[in-house]
């Protein structure tokens, strides 16, 4: 019997092997030449779009968010250039002018509402107590800053004295804290106070660092001390003026030993 020919072994021999990867063409210089030419067209067109196009330009200007502000203030303020392509609006240089120009502002947020819009959320400063000056009011925020001067007290807002001392331990807790210390430990001390006492709190006074007290509606006083503790003095507080709810005078400066008198 005839054995294989040699064109049937080298069959053989290439069906036996491992297949042959297919060289892969590379791309036609023709396909690559329009891929680039659709891309400039649409990097072009986006671009005209966003700057050259009247579809995306700032027609107005929105305000939210103002309580003692009005919008129109907040507007003049922040300057935006209407007109002007949306994309190019400098929202940081707007928030930054806000917050300069009108210290009541506490923070703002400056938006892009495409097509034409910017939209101003504005939050202002809540006074949480008062400093006479003269025949106005300075208004003091949760952080001791004091953003703004009115002709007419806010209602429900405490007022604050500092009555420290030049001479004693008083005006040594003055130069050691400073004032606008002494500012932010009057305000923690209003912030820790219980709500129904807040309701009735005419006056903070600040003595020294540790010497903060209270002046209630009914001639009514309350000795708190420091700013530390406040959680504790409040329930403490709340506490005695329930036991004693006849006494005019309260001393919560040390929590676990209260005191009351007065009727």
């Amino acid at each position: 019997m005839a054995g294989p020919t040699t064109a049937e072994r080298g069959a053989q021999q290439e069906s036996s092997g491992p297949p042959r990867a297919r060289r892969l063409r590379p791309p036609r210089l023709r396909t690559i030449i329009i891929l680039a030419i659709v891309l400039i067209l649409l990097g072009t067109g986006a671009g005209w779009l966003l700057y050259g196009s009247q579809w995306t330009r700032v027609e107005r200007v929105t305000v939210s968010g103002t309580r003692v502000l009005t919008p129109t203030q907040v507007r003049e303020t922040a300057d935006v250039p209407v007109g002007a392509p949306l994309i190019s609006v400098d929202t940081d240089g707007i928030e930054a002018r806000l917050r300069r120009k009108l210290p009541r502002i506490d923070a703002v947020q400056v938006v892009r509402s495409w097509p034409h819009g910017i939209v101003l959320k504005v939050t202002e400063r809540t006074p949480v107590l008062l400093v006479k000056k003269g025949a106005k009011f300075v208004e003091v925020d949760d952080e001791g800053v004091r953003f703004a001067t009115v002709s007419e007290a806010p209602k429900g807002v405490p007022f604050l004295e500092l009555t420290v001392s030049r001479s004693g331990s008083a005006a040594a807790s003055h130069r050691r804290f400073g004032e606008a210390r002494l500012v932010r430990e009057a305000v923690r001390v209003a912030g820790a106070v219980p709500a129904a006492v807040a309701r009735q709190t005419q006056v903070v006074k600040v003595r020294s660092y540790d010497d903060i007290s209270l002046e209630l509606s009914g001639r009514r006083t309350v000795a708190w001390g420091s700013g530390e503790k406040g959680p504790a003095k409040a329930r403490t507080l709340t506490a005695l003026m329930k036991a004693a709810p006849g006494a005019r005078h309260f001393d919560v400066s040390v929590p676990t030993a209260p005191a009351s008198s007065g009727s």
